[in-house]
């Protein structure tokens, strides 16, 4: 509230015990409505929307989000995205929500027509935001294209190899062996070959 309700009267009453108590306890009442009709106004677009209403948009868009780990800013955008994500299809509409969610440039979709594969090459380590681009890219795929993930996060990797077998020694012939009486086979000791 811009000014208190006792500057607005004639001076005369600011003389009045009774009104300054009364007119500051509706100041206190009429901030709190101000505020609360400021609220309902941002809660009405998601970008400026607060905790309880992301939380209700959730509920009816279907989305189970986890609080303790995934941002307001990370909710507001998948809500966004899933608001966003109305038919007609394109490449370059996809390319477009890819962008939006990962960032420019870091997740390519492309189409094989003749093998009828999407392919996306994605460089996303966020877990919550690579099953958002998953849930975008099944709900904006043709149900005749077959989705191919590439990841293209870069990291090496450093491998060892051995080769490691045991000899296996025949115990019975063919036609003479019964089944339960003795072991088929018995294992020799394990030997490393590399």
């Amino acid at each position: 509230m811009a000014e208190p309700l006792l500057s607005r009267l004639p001076e005369f009453y600011g003389e009045s015990r009774e009104f300054k108590e009364l007119l500051a306890a509706e100041d206190v009442e009429i901030t709190t409505a101000e505020s609360a009709v400021l609220r309902l106004l941002e809660d009405q677009f998601v970008m400026t929307a607060g905790q309880e209403a992301l939380r209700r948009r959730e509920r009816v868009l279907g989305i189970l989000a986890d609080e303790g780990v995934e941002t307001l800013s990370f909710r507001r955008m998948r809500i966004v995205n899933r608001y966003s994500t109305k038919p007609p299809f394109t490449l370059r509409y996809l390319q477009d929500r890819l962008d939006y969610l990962a960032g420019p440039g870091r997740a390519l979709a492309a189409v094989d027509l003749d093998d009828y594969v999407l392919t996306v090459s994605a460089a996303i380590q966020d877990a919550s935001l690579f099953r958002e681009v998953e849930r975008t890219i099944q709900a904006v795929k043709p149900a005749n294209l077959v989705y191919e993930q590439q990841t293209a996060v870069a990291d090496t990797l450093l491998l060892r190899e051995s080769v490691r077998y045991r000899p296996l020694t025949r115990e019975t012939r063919l036609g003479s062996w019964k089944l339960g009486a003795i072991a088929f086979t018995t294992e020799g000791e394990e030997v490393i070959a590399k």
